[in-house]
């Protein structure tokens, strides 16, 4: 569905090219000092500008419609819209009848019956990242002590960033990368096991994402190539600390008090300028397919506040409701 979350709950809504997109947010507590201002910093952050994202601007400024009085929330649902502005509808016409590979137009096609929005990739569109950065600007208000930050560590299989888009730019391709978020700040003992567990929650959240593939907290995937005498965190002190950090800050589904780090795979961009095969779906055979329209040749360059938004909300989500053995 488009909601997530028990308490501090987060419904997102619209399409690419629809008249707006937005999200509502129910048990936001009453309160908090917003403006409309506050949500810029990271709004601009997933804004396009620098090589490698898509040449669509939208000015993106939020509009306050509920849950907002004299410059706190109420407590009631909080609902914030942004107006779509720069569209070009006629460049996705054709894809009612030429499924992009690699994208949802062929699945969404056959899920809702050829009554889905296929305009910029209607509501399977990267542009609902807006709504979750909204609601992570409200979500980081919540919860103040933690400390969020994501970082692209590398893109196309480098680290060296620009050289990797330059090569994507000389091959007329996309490429994909690696996100890295890192949490400090949190409690020891957060997380409800088994299926509310820290990794559960953060998981669910990450892959609502457009473009993620995957998921790995700590060493990750490496713990499988490790000994058990390796990868162990020795503790060394009462609060938790521990000599390396494997386990990426969680054990049992719990926080441990040490720094949570995970990160995410982003795949390359569906939506690329060179030739295509793809099903024709009026003449019912394999031909070719040019895109035009303006994407991102990396949406990774424009994840990391994303992922630092839905972090926020499920940490958000779950300090409303923690409380510690005392």
């Amino acid at each position: 569905m488009n909601s997530i979350g028990t308490i501090f709950r987060v419904s997102i809504f619209g399409e690419s090219h629809g008249p707006v997109v937005g999200v509502t947010i129910d048990g936001c507590p009453p309160g908090i000092e917003l403006t409309t201002e506050d949500f810029m910093p990271d709004i601009r952050r997933r804004q396009p500008g620098r090589p490698g994202t898509t040449p669509r601007i939208e000015k993106d400024e939020p509009k306050i419609l509920s849950g907002y009085y004299n410059g706190h929330t109420t407590g009631a649902p909080l609902t914030i819209v942004f107006e779509n502005q720069n569209t070009q509808s006629g460049d996705y016409v054709h894809l009612t009848r030429q499924p992009r590979p690699g994208h949802a137009d062929w699945v969404a096609m056959m899920r809702y019956g050829g009554f889905h929005d296929p305009r910029g990739g209607g509501h399977f569109s990267g542009r609902l990242t807006l709504a979750l950065v909204a609601a992570g600007v409200i979500a980081k208000k919540v919860v103040p002590t933690l400390r969020i930050e994501a970082i692209l560590t590398e893109a196309g299989g480098m680290t060296d960033i620009d050289q990797a888009l330059k090569l994507a730019e000389d091959e007329n391709d996309s490429i994909g990368g690696i996100v890295e978020c890192r949490v400090n700040g949190l409690p020891v003992g957060l997380g409800e096991p088994f299926f509310n567990s820290v990794e559960s929650m953060l998981a669910h959240a990450v892959f609502s994402i457009p473009a993620i593939k995957g998921i790995e907290f700590g060493s990750g995937f490496g713990a499988a190539r490790m000994r058990g005498s390796e990868h162990n965190d020795r503790i060394l002190s009462a609060d938790g600390h521990t000599a390396t950090n494997h386990a990426g800050g969680i054990n049992g589904g719990l926080t441990n008090g040490n720094e949570l780090i995970f990160r995410i795979a982003v795949k390359p961009t569906s939506s690329i300028q060179r030739p295509q095969q793809t099903l024709n779906m009026e003449s019912g055979q394999v031909s070719e397919l040019i895109i035009g329209g303006r994407h991102d040749r990396c949406i990774a360059l424009r994840v990391p506040v994303v992922l630092e938004s839905v972090t926020a909300m499920v940490l958000a989500d779950l300090m409303t409701t923690f409380k510690p053995a005392t």
